[in-house]
């Protein structure tokens, strides 16, 4: 088929099948890509400002399409400026939305309509030993105040032992339509989020807990990994983030390179001998996935220059001998899963969500992750209450927490009895340009 012909069949399709059909060869590629198609969709959805300037590029739009030149342009100019025009319309519309702050956690308000204006979604990729790769796309998605949880489970998973890696990617349409839901045929692009090997699963990752069906696996950040007891293959996989940059960290990375955060600019006060020490703010949700257990606030936490020990600063949050702040969980302590077949919940686990804010509220250590309770060997000293104490411990490159819980057999629930949070000096030292 001659150009001039395949040019006036192109010249009818919308944006999306013309960048679908670019796909097919190089001859198709070179085609779909025409200025005098491109500028014409460009002016339908951009109208020009000025009626001058839009009499003078109709007048352009009525060069016959066989040319396939428009003047002093490059080869996809318009292409690429309509679809960089899209992108920015999505962006803004996104900003607007995740401008309101909580006051609570210094995390947008509106995280949920901001995803969907996005049509953000998110896959992940499994790849074996010999570099194929198994895209699950599916997934249950449940949004929490600070987090947003993604549920996968297939009934064809891959065999756990040729497995290599995993890979989570935020996936976005990349000519977004808010009057239908993106299409997962339609052009895309990718942002890789986490790399997680897979190699040694059970041997070399933190078991979390176990029910009668599935043993879960915890790799950081914040993915879980079901396995069914009696094959040892995969159930399901569960991820959970943190909704602090969670947008940029989704869109702005590339298929085969993460997004780097920005680092903070330290302000170094001389005036303040105690600068960095002062002031946190800690917003904690424990929840199952889907049910809350606890969601709480506390505010103006600090510690003393002498409390600095092993390269942490500490903060008591919730003290053992100060019964008033000990805090109930509701329901039941577990997390939830589901399969196409089966479903269930793993008791004595669950996921944290934890925001600190620094003395200007700003977010200063954020995450996401399951974490397992333990039995512990200490005995209650509480003259209100006695019963078995648990712990719950996290930690990472930039702090730890650690948690006691005590369990009533009387009224069956558990309390926060003992909490403090850990914050790595260096952290500090970096965010506030301090030297402690």
């Amino acid at each position: 088929m001659p150009p001039e012909m395949l040019l006036k069949i192109f010249s009818y399709l919308d944006a999306a099948s013309l960048l679908l059909v670019a796909c097919v060869n190089k001859r198709f590629c070179h085609l779909a890509s025409d200025n005098g198609i491109w500028m014409k969709i460009y002016f339908s959805h951009f109208p020009a400002k000025r009626g001058i300037q839009k009499n003078m590029f109709l007048k352009k739009e009525i060069v016959s399409l066989s040319c396939a030149v428009i003047e002093d342009r490059k080869p996809g100019y318009w292409k690429e400026k309509y679809i960089l025009k899209q992108i920015a319309a999505v962006k803004t519309r996104v900003m607007q939305l995740v401008k309101t702050v909580d006051p609570h956690t210094g995390l947008p308000c509106k995280n949920q309509k901001a995803i969907k204006a996005s049509g953000l979604s998110w896959i992940i990729v499994l790849k074996d030993k010999n570099g194929k790769e198994h895209v699950i796309e599916k997934a249950d998605v449940s949004f929490q105040e600070m987090s947003v949880s993604i549920f996968w489970y297939s009934t064809s998973w891959p065999c756990l032992d040729v497995l290599s890696t995993l890979k989570l990617f935020g996936v976005m349409p990349l000519l977004p339509d808010q009057n239908r839901a993106p299409s997962k045929n339609g052009p895309r692009r990718r942002s890789l989020i986490a790399e997680y090997n897979l190699f040694h699963l059970t041997e070399n990752s933190v078991a979390v807990g176990s029910d009668k069906l599935v043993q879960l696996f915890s790799l950081n950040p914040g993915l879980l990994v079901g396995l069914w007891k009696e094959s040892n293959e995969i159930a399901f996989v569960m991820v959970s983030l943190h909704y602090h940059q969670l947008l940029e960290r989704s869109a702005l990375g590339y298929a085969t390179v993460q997004y780097v955060l920005p680092p903070n600019k330290p302000v170094l006060d001389d005036v303040d001998p105690e600068y960095g020490l002062h002031d946190y703010n800690l917003h904690l949700d424990m929840h199952s996935g889907k049910h809350m257990s606890m969601c709480g606030t506390f505010k103006n936490l600090f510690c003393r220059k002498g409390d600095i020990e092993n390269g942490y600063l500490k903060l008591t949050v919730v003290n053992l001998k100060d019964n008033t702040k000990h805090i109930p969980l509701v329901g039941t302590v577990g997390l939830s899963w589901e399969t196409a077949a089966f479903k269930g919940i793993v008791k004595n686990c669950y996921m944290m969500d934890v925001t600190v804010l620094d003395e200007t509220q700003k977010p200063f250590w954020c995450f996401s992750a399951p974490v397992c309770m333990e039995l512990s060997s200490k005995v209650s000293s509480l003259y209100d209450y006695t019963g078995h104490i648990y712990a719950t411990d996290y930690a990472d490159s930039e702090g730890k927490i650690c948690a006691e819980l005590l369990w009533l057999d009387e009224t069956k629930e558990y309390f926060i009895i003992s909490l403090v949070l850990y914050i790595s000096t260096k952290k500090v030292n970096n965010w506030y340009g301090t030297n402690y």
